[in-house]
């Protein structure tokens, strides 16, 4: 439908389409993502957490393949964030991580009874409700698509800038972060194809830090890394304004955004 709109109408109509499309995908979802019993009690939730780790460091974990070549050990008493299906590290790590972010209705859905039954806190977007009904362990958080920016404040609307770890960023700034390290953010996939279409894997993934991570069967999108470092910029920009900082500790890493560091020294 975009592309057959993009064909026949000069972009200054479909800049005005958009606009009110977008608006009327906002104005739909605000009352429920703001009142509904499921949303305000993870307001609620979700205000206890405020600046509580103020001027502290965290780890925010990707899922490249690069996680093969870091020692995750160093991870035990490091308060970090886990995204999307990095519980399949707990068992070999022997420990978890502080709590988990998922924002993919894809993962959302084929997931969610593992999502449910993580003994840390675990927050998933709004729209991931008609997959994951309220647990003691979960928050839901209002993420969109769209109007892209970057929120201090994590109990209203979160860009999703094409990836969790954006969320992740904005998550970790209103618990009061100072210093956020990234690692296995390798920006880097093995898979090709155009961004966002949502594909069927048909053999072991070799993208993530596990063979069976987007395993066999598992239908799954594909990256819009573009997008993903529009996200990042502002991120960045965001916490410099604030004296803050992000860091990369991406073994092998192709990111360029954030300066690089070593992981075996970063860490308080």
């Amino acid at each position: 439908m975009r592309a057959k709109l993009k064909s026949v109408l000069p972009d200054s109509v479909l800049n005005t389409y958009r606009t009110a499309r977008d608006g009327l995908e906002i104005a739909t979802e605000f009352p429920g993502a703001r009142f509904h019993p499921w949303r305000a009690e993870s307001i609620r939730k979700l205000e206890t957490l405020r600046n509580t780790h103020a001027g502290e460091q965290c780890v925010i974990i990707g899922n490249g393949p690069s996680l093969k070549n870091t020692d995750l050990s160093r991870l035990k008493n490091v308060f970090s964030i886990g995204m999307n299906r990095f519980y399949m590290a707990f068992p070999e790590l022997g420990f978890t991580t502080s709590l988990l972010l998922t924002v993919n209705d894809l993962v959302i859905e084929q997931c969610a009874e593992d999502l449910r039954n993580l003994p840390i806190p675990t927050f998933v977007s709004w729209r991931g409700r008609k997959h994951i009904q309220p647990a003691p362990n979960l928050h839901y958080l209002y993420t969109s698509y769209i109007l892209p920016h970057f929120n201090r404040d994590a109990t209203g609307r979160l860009w999703e800038g094409a990836t969790v770890t954006f969320v992740a960023m904005q998550l970790a700034y209103f618990m009061g972060f100072r210093q956020v390290i990234l690692i296995g953010v390798d920006h880097n996939f093995t898979t090709k194809g155009t961004p966002n279409t949502t594909v069927v894997s048909t053999g072991d993934d070799p993208n993530h830090f596990h063979p069976g991570y987007f395993g066999q069967g598992f239908r799954w999108q594909l990256p819009d890394l573009e997008t993903s470092e529009l996200a990042y910029r502002m991120a960045k920009e965001a916490y410099q304004e604030d004296g803050r900082e992000i860091l990369d500790a991406t073994v092998g890493g192709k990111l360029t955004v954030f300066p690089k560091v070593d992981f075996n020294t970063i860490l308080a």
